[in-house]
């Protein structure tokens, strides 16, 4: 109800013929069973899909090889040619990489999300018809949260190598491997060989490490070269980990997967980008890029219950439960 009374103030505010019935074209970097997908995904539809025609391309590139992204964002320009929307949303860096240079020649509104890197990286340069939502890796608030929680000198962090995960180390950890960090030693390990990530996640506990964090896990694949299920290895992970598994991102907070953090969420992401999006087909230009830092700490009853960890009231009395 107050995202469509937000929709209805924005039209009489502005008196657009855009604010009714839109054609919204989203592309996905992503697949749909994706969990970051399905929950920017609602936050969208909650606010847009009441009174616009939603159509979603998914260039699915958590799953693809890299030599065939191109052949995907040739086919969403092709959808984008023939829809010919008012307004085009791109979920997370792959889609404005390949997106957004073509969508900034053009005139059509686009709203961005879910984005690690500086968006001039993919050739995007602030436009009026262009904005969008960043996303980083609460680190810092992290560590505050694991210093309180338990005593941790060393932690390992996982994730897996695709291209995402590589941007967020050089945006977000500045190419570094290991750093220091609120007096924790850090070490950042990019895997996409699932192997060798069961391998690091066995040998924890004997490399000394005090506790883990559960990056991104969507682009592991066998000693075949087949693309291993997400879910197939975040419940791996939970079950064989020998340190405290956390997270960074609620999809990975769960009974069989890891015991949860101060996380950033998909849907936080699409609510930011509905806003702006709001204000766009009311016809307002120029609007300022928003950097989703709020986060929240969400953790599994389960999990905390199985590796015997008692929050701290100043936390605890904060926290969404989950089991």
């Amino acid at each position: 109800m107050m995202l469509r009374s937000v929709l209805l103030v924005f039209c009489f505010i502005f008196n657009s013929v855009y604010c009714y019935g839109a054609t919204i074209l989203v592309i996905k970097s992503y697949h749909a069973e994706n969990p970051w997908d399905t929950s920017y995904k609602q936050a969208l539809e909650a606010a847009l899909n009441a009174e616009h025609d939603m159509f979603y391309f998914e260039m699915d590139t958590k799953r693809l090889p890299e030599s065939q992204y191109l052949a995907q964002a040739d086919a969403a320009w092709q959808l984008y040619n023939k829809l010919k929307p008012a307004l085009v949303i791109l979920g997370d860096d792959n889609a404005l990489k390949y997106m957004g240079p073509k969508l900034t020649a053009t005139q059509t509104p686009v709203v961005y999300l879910g984005i690690n890197a500086n968006p001039r990286n993919y050739g995007v340069t602030q436009k009026d018809q262009i904005s969008g939502v960043l996303e980083r890796p609460l680190l810092k608030r992290s560590m505050v949260m694991l210093n309180a929680i338990l005593p941790i000198k060393k932690l390992l962090v996982l994730f897996d190598s695709a291209s995402t995960s590589k941007v967020i180390r050089e945006d977000s950890f500045n190419n570094q491997d290991s750093l220091t960090l609120n007096g924790i030693q850090i070490d950042l390990k990019f895997i996409d060989n699932y192997s060798q990530w069961q391998s690091l996640v066995l040998s924890a506990k004997q490399q000394n490490y005090d506790a883990m964090i559960v990056g991104l896990y969507q682009a592991l694949f066998d000693d075949s070269g087949n693309h291993v299920d997400p879910e197939q290895v975040i419940e791996w992970t939970s079950t064989h980990a020998q340190v405290p598994p956390f997270g960074f991102w609620d999809f990975s907070v769960g009974e069989q997967k890891t015991i949860g953090g101060f996380v950033i969420s998909g849907y936080e992401q699409g609510l930011l980008a509905s806003q702006i999006a709001l204000q766009m087909l009311a016809g307002k230009h120029a609007i300022k890029i928003q950097t989703s830092e709020q986060g929240h700490f969400l953790f599994s009853k389960n999990q905390l219950a199985k590796w015997k960890i008692v929050l701290p009231p100043e936390i605890d009395d904060k926290s969404e439960k989950v089991n």
